[in-house]
């Protein structure tokens, strides 16, 4: 059976060895290559074809968000694997804009970095255990792959709506945009918070991102 090769992009050396000499020692994982610098890793990626990147989000050259969209947009196929110092939610909602399929801490430990690697190349979103009290069951459910056995709960109207929230637009906006009234508006609004059970702009934003509504709905 083909090893599932990965590449480790992190600008601390010990770091890169420790993840190394970890993975290596699983049977079916392999390290086929590794660098300290973002642009260097976008050089790395044309002379090989990983089955991952494991990378950083704070790097030298490009830094591992930026990376991260550009491995997703060149390298569709090649699973990406955030590992981060960062505990603050947008680290993680910009990870999966960015195309990531699973947001680890430094700190978290040698056997869920390894059952991450799993996770994901089963197919799945992988969030470090750490953070899952931090964040709204609707995200936690995204990270975890549970929202693929669920029907969206929004119609296409509410999805629309809460897409143009995401982008920044005020409900006025929404109201001209969709030839609707401001009411008609806030009626969506409060619909959208009811069935995700999401208060906070900030978390639809969030939902919506993870979700993939700002990439452009019908």
């Amino acid at each position: 059976m083909k090893d599932y090769t990965i590449i480790l992009a992190d600008d601390h050396t010990l770091m890169r060895e420790g993840i190394k000499s970890l993975i290596n020692k699983v049977e079916g994982f392999a390290v086929i290559g590794e660098t300290g610098d973002g642009l260097e890793l976008l050089k790395l990626l044309k002379r090989n074809s990983p089955d991952m990147v494991i990378l950083d989000i704070a790097m030298p050259g490009l830094r591992g968000i930026e990376a991260a969209r550009e491995i997703h947009t060149l390298y569709p196929d090649i699973h990406i694997l955030i590992l981060s110092m960062h505990k603050r939610e947008e680290f993680l909602s910009m990870a999966l804009a960015a195309g990531a399929k699973g947001y680890l801490l430094k700190e978290d430990s040698g056997d869920e970095l390894l059952q991450a690697i799993e996770q994901i190349k089963a197919g799945k979103t992988y969030l470090s255990r750490a953070l899952a009290s931090a964040f709204p069951n609707a995200i936690i459910a995204i990270c975890r792959g549970d929202h693929k056995a669920a029907p969206d709960p929004l119609t296409p109207r509410e999805r629309h709506v809460l897409q143009l929230i995401a982008e920044g637009h005020a409900d006025r906006q929404i109201a001209d945009r969709l030839g609707i009234s401001i009411r008609t508006v806030h009626r969506h609004r409060a619909s959208i918070r009811s069935k995700l059970n999401l208060k906070r702009t900030a978390d639809l934003v969030r939902y919506a991102i993870s979700q993939g509504y700002t990439a452009g709905l019908p």
